[in-house]
């Protein structure tokens, strides 16, 4: 049978104190029995003493000493009241014979007493000793005795009997007393222990309740225990472990949703089978090619014989060691999950053996990669590299071309400038004879002297205005060539991610602080909703700001008699958190919503049609996905999805 702590230890107590009141009602008890065998003792020696002392004065000077006890009253009278006194029986005075000549009972007297035993050999005896003599089977007499002495010899005796039944029926009342007694310490002391287990067992039971809530696997389990104890220590370190364990499984739990979500995302076939050919995972690849529900089955009701997967399992637990990469034709899968005609695609098949560290069998891992998909993979990758390099060509010829761009708009500055000076020039000059030069002032009255000098004709300016406006013109067209090229190298320009874990609700607070006063002048409400219910999200704070930034000012732009723009959260599968912008403006033309993420496809004036090229380039360079949607008149709603932080 199993005991509980508490159990345990209540009863342990309960045995201790038991043993305890046991040993103490022994000694009690004990005690009380000689006290009460003394008592009677005293009583005894008490009335043997009175009729010595009565007898003493009867018996001198008498010729007959027996007959004058007999016949004195005095000492009749106190013969009998030794009826009353408590546990003895009867008071005698007998001769050495043993005869008695006077007793408590006239009848007797005459009379041989039956021989007993003395009291003080009873009283002599040990606890328990005394306690068997007592409780013997029907009790007996034990007699308190004093010997008379007449001229030095001795003539009688005094006997006064003691019934031991009598003592046991006294002790009994004290014997009940001192049982009742120890039940109730014994009762007493199951309570204080219960008690006192419960108060000790307390923390017992909340650390063997934290141990519960973490193996039903709950995270930041967390005990409050006084700290003045080793309890105290205990929970201390069962927080901190907790925490660590809370910390770990977080992290396993994140490396497990990624690991799990790469695998469900592979091309490539994926599938275990324990040692039996059995069955226990497949990703969606793998599952396209096995009939509906195939977890916990073997692979022969699984697979055709004669399937290469079949083989390879098998060839692969028969003798314990990897196999593979084989090329094989895998037949296509029926819609009644059986397998089709032999002229499937064409299978890179490789078959791991699963080990622990004994080398014993765990079980086999079967992948298989699509030799097609490979190539396509392979072209693609041969294309990127084409694009890195038609890339890098384009960055260096409009690197060329900026340069070309900043001396034309120099030269043109400088052009305009002399055109403005030409204009002004067209002055009236007064000539003077004997070759001095002079201003003739109007109104001016003459001076004595020589005439002032005829004035020449004013020279007729130039008309300067059309080609200072073909020179306006083309020094605004080389500016947005040059914006264009900026755009082209931005948009060009690799990137460093410096991936960290972001809260949402920090990056659009910033955001919504920039764009505070273009809102305030175009009557624009900003609506936040969810940013700080979702988990933080990984990416690069400086390009992800700048690209909420661009969506936001697009939004505001696309309202110009004011509106909303509200912004929300929420989160998604696969450890993803969606984030979608929504505005209620003019909206987007059906025609235009396939081309608004093209570089440079503006519908604005003084648009550059590169904002929302670069946000779906940073969204791209962040795994993310973006989509739009709008309806003419009524609005428009970007959704941007985004990895969580690990």
């Amino acid at each position: 049978m199993h005991l509980g702590i508490k159990a345990k230890q209540v009863g342990g107590v309960s045995l201790i104190v038991g043993l305890a009141v046991v040993m103490l009602s022994l000694l009690h008890v004990t005690f009380v029995a000689r006290v009460l065998l003394e008592e009677s003792r005293a009583r005894g020696e008490l009335l043997a003493n009175t009729i010595f002392q009565r007898a003493k004065d009867v018996v001198p000077g008498q010729a007959e000493p027996y007959a004058a006890l007999r016949a004195d009253g005095g000492l009749r009278a106190i013969l009998e009241s030794s009826a009353f006194a408590r546990n003895v029986t009867y008071a005698a005075i007998c001769n050495v014979d043993g005869v008695a000549v006077a007793a408590w009972d006239p009848s007797r007297e005459g009379n041989r007493l039956a021989p007993a035993g003395e009291l003080d050999s009873l009283i002599a005896m040990r606890g328990l000793q005394q306690l068997l003599s007592i409780y013997s089977s029907g009790g007996e007499t034990l007699e308190v005795r004093q010997p008379l002495l007449l001229g030095g010899a001795k003539f009688g005796t005094i006997r006064i009997g003691v019934s031991t039944l009598l003592v046991r029926e006294e002790f009994s009342g004290e014997l009940w007393l001192v049982g009742a007694t120890g039940l109730v310490a014994l009762l007493i002391a199951i309570v204080v222990s219960a008690s006192f287990a419960q108060l000790i067992l307390r923390p017992i039971h909340v650390i063997r309740g934290g141990l519960t809530r973490l193996g039903r696997g709950e995270f930041g389990v967390r005990l409050d225990l006084p700290q003045q104890d080793e309890f105290g220590e205990l929970g201390s370190f069962f927080n901190a472990a907790s925490a660590k364990l809370s910390a770990d499984r977080s992290q396993l739990a994140g490396q497990k949703a990624n690991l799990q979500s790469a695998v469900e995302h592979m091309e490539d076939e994926v599938a275990i089978f324990n040692p039996a050919g059995e069955l226990l995972f497949a990703n969606p690849a793998m599952l396209t090619t096995l009939p509906p529900e195939p977890l916990g089955r073997p692979v022969d009701d699984l697979l055709t014989d004669g399937h290469p997967y079949r083989d390879l399992v098998h060839a692969t637990i028969r003798e314990k060691q990897s196999r593979g990469p084989v090329s094989s034709a895998i037949p296509r899968a029926t819609p009644g999950g059986g397998a089709g005609p032999a002229e499937g695609a064409e299978r890179l098949v490789m078959a791991h053996a699963i080990k622990d560290r004994d080398q014993q069998m765990l079980g086999v891992m079967l992948v298989a990669r699509d030799v097609q998909a490979l190539g396509r993979v392979q072209s693609m990758l041969n294309y990127s590299r084409k694009l890195v390099a038609l890339g890098r060509l384009s960055a260096g010829v409009a690197h060329e071309v900026k340069n070309p761009l900043n001396a034309m708009t120099i030269h043109l500055e400088l052009l305009k400038q002399k055109l403005l000076s030409a204009s002004g020039a067209g002055r009236r000059r007064p000539v003077a004879e004997d070759g001095g030069v002079g201003i003739a002032t109007a109104g001016a009255p003459r001076a004595a002297g020589p005439l002032p000098a005829p004035v020449e004709p004013e020279a007729p300016r130039p008309d300067l205005g059309p080609a200072l406006e073909h020179v306006r013109i083309i020094v605004g067209e080389i500016q947005r060539l040059d914006q264009v090229m900026q755009g082209f190298l931005k948009f060009t320009r690799s990137e460093d991610l410096k991936l960290q874990a972001i809260s949402l609700s920090s990056l659009i607070d910033d955001v919504v602080r920039v764009i505070g006063p273009e809102c305030t002048s175009a009557k624009v409400e900003v609506i936040t909703d969810g940013l700080d219910r979702v988990p933080d999200i990984s990416g690069d704070p400086t390009m992800l700001r700048q690209a909420f930034l661009n969506l936001a000012l697009n939004a505001v732009q696309a309202m110009p008699t004011g509106g909303t723009l509200r912004v929300s959260a929420a989160s998604a599968r696969g450890r993803r958190v969606e984030i979608r912008v929504e505005d209620s403006g003019v909206g987007i033309k059906p025609e235009h919503l396939g081309r608004i993420f093209d570089l440079y496809f503006t519908t604005r004036k003084k648009g550059s049609g590169i904002g929302l090229s670069m946000v779906y380039r940073t969204v791209q360079l962040h795994d993310g996905e973006i989509e739009v949607q709008s309806t003419e008149g009524h609005g428009t709603t970007f959704r941007i999805s985004l990895p969580q932080a690990p």
